[in-house]
């Protein structure tokens, strides 16, 4: 079992068993290390100790953070809806397909693709020249393969390779807080106008808080549309960078999320814990 896979078990063990409160030793257990070896590696994966990560899992409820996004900041404002506006995460520029490059069908085109260890789980990444095109979490190993049929279905005349050096450096970009960069990660993807208008909105969405989908909706100007704004954050192409997982139901419940919902409660309390043990 690698490092990342470990930690990826950890987290799950952790949100499973909040409510029993497990102890460094039992969590260590689980992934089969050393409590002292566990802590180590928890720390450097997940940013924060594992104590800390349960104590944000325990506290932090959606209702909260809903609460906390409208009473801390102007939603409008937080979703990069105004003159002053910047992206936020990691400053991610995303940049829409063209119709031209659409109708070209990839003509052209040379895509790179690779599959990496993350916290949550194995990540299929490809890459134009352009930019990111998708990055979606992997359960069996076969959704390589699906992944790659649906890149082709979109770019039925581009050529494609695996290259996991590529890729692997865009991943460690992604995951990595405290990696530098000199320009920012740059999206290259189709969508309709709306579905474009809805991921640069996710976009500004500050890592640790959520919002709600009507939340989302009214911010960008269409509040009985919260049901369109779903279909576009399903169709999300590229996992994470794109953070759907920031938005949950008004309720305070999570909501859908194509990569599963344990994953999005684990990316959630993970990007939480993060900024917590930041600031205290």
């Amino acid at each position: 079992m690698s490092d990342c896979d470990r930690i990826a078990k950890a987290i799950a063990y952790i949100t499973e068993r909040t409510t029993d409160q497990p102890s460094l030793e039992a969590i260590a257990a689980h992934v089969h290390l050393s409590p002292f070896h566990f802590q180590r590696l928890f720390c450097r994966w997940a940013g924060t100790t594992p104590k800390r990560f349960l104590q944000v899992l325990t506290l932090e409820r959606g209702k909260q953070l809903l609460h906390e996004a409208g009473s801390l900041l102007n939603v409008s404002n937080a979703l990069g809806l105004s003159s002053s506006s910047r992206l936020h995460d990691h400053f991610v520029q995303l940049e829409a397909v063209t119709p031209g490059e659409y109708k070209n069908k990839g003509k052209n085109l040379t895509i790179e693709y690779g599959v990496h260890p993350t916290p949550f789980g194995r990540l299929f990444v490809a890459v134009s020249s352009r930019g990111i095109c998708r990055a979606s979490f992997l359960d069996v190993d076969h959704d390589v393969e699906q992944q790659l049929v649906k890149l082709k279905n979109t770019w039925p005349l581009a050529s494609f390779s695996r290259n996991d050096e590529t890729t692997g450096a865009v991943v460690s970009t992604m995951f990595d807080k405290a990696k530098v960069t000199d320009r920012p990660l740059s999206l290259h993807i189709p969508g309709t106008n709306f579905q474009i208008a809805v991921w640069k909105a996710l976009l500004q969405i500050p890592p640790g808080t959520v919002v709600s989908y009507s939340q989302l909706a009214a911010a960008l100007g269409h509040p009985q549309s919260s049901r369109a704004i779903g279909s576009a954050i399903a169709a999300n192409p590229v996992a994470f960078l794109i953070p759907c997982h920031r938005v949950i139901q008004q309720s305070g419940a999570l909501g859908g999320y194509r990569w599963g919902p344990a994953r999005k409660h684990a990316i959630q309390l993970w990007e939480r814990a993060q900024i917590s043990s930041t600031t205290t």
